[in-house]
């Protein structure tokens, strides 16, 4: 019978086996759409600027589990004028167990709405056109990026905090634009 090598050299066959990702529950937490121009923006002529906004929040649910929500806003203008807002907050519960912390902490970062983004992307599809405008495709989402970026702030902020003698905070937030 052949050996079976292990595939992450450094990394003990006990703790490849040992990580854990398992999706629980995917569901919509919150749906909100709106139309505050309405009817009057479906006489106006040009076309709309449309902006996507995320928002991600995790909470610790116990014995491995987490709550991640991710929230995509999109807001279409046309000239001053709010044509509509369209916000779905996506969420999972997820079983993460036996990663290094700094792994957990990506896992749920980038697996985590990685996973849930089709289904918000969906059902802000579903709201745009059922409020009467036509098909909205919102573009893929690099989470990899995103997190990298965002932990590259954050040492960069801290640095400045350290050298300043300064505390600070920062919410995350990434505008991408939409397409129609």
């Amino acid at each position: 019978m052949a050996e079976e090598q292990n595939a992450n050299p450094g990394v003990s066959p006990e703790e490849t086996t040992a990580a854990q990702f398992l999706i629980h529950k995917l569901y919509v937490k919150d749906v909100s759409f709106e139309l505050p121009n309405a009817p009057e923006i479906f006489q106006e002529q040009g076309q709309s600027d449309v902006k996507m906004s995320l928002a991600q929040r995790v909470d610790d649910l116990g014995e491995n589990l987490h709550e991640v929500v991710l929230t995509v806003t999109v807001t279409a203008t046309l000239g001053e004028k709010t044509a509509y807002l369209a916000e779905v907050a996506q969420a999972g519960i997820f079983h993460i167990t036996g990663f290094r912390e700094q792994q957990a902490h990506a896992v749920m970062n980038i697996l985590c709405p990685g996973t849930l983004f089709p289904y918000a992307r969906r059902a802000i599809s579903d709201l745009v056109a059922d409020g009467g405008f036509p098909p909205l495709t919102l573009q893929p989402v690099n989470f990899e990026q995103l997190y990298a970026q965002r932990m590259q702030g954050l040492m960069k902020q801290q640095g400045e905090a350290a050298a300043g003698g300064q505390e600070s905070g920062a919410a995350v937030k990434a505008e991408f634009p939409g397409n129609n």
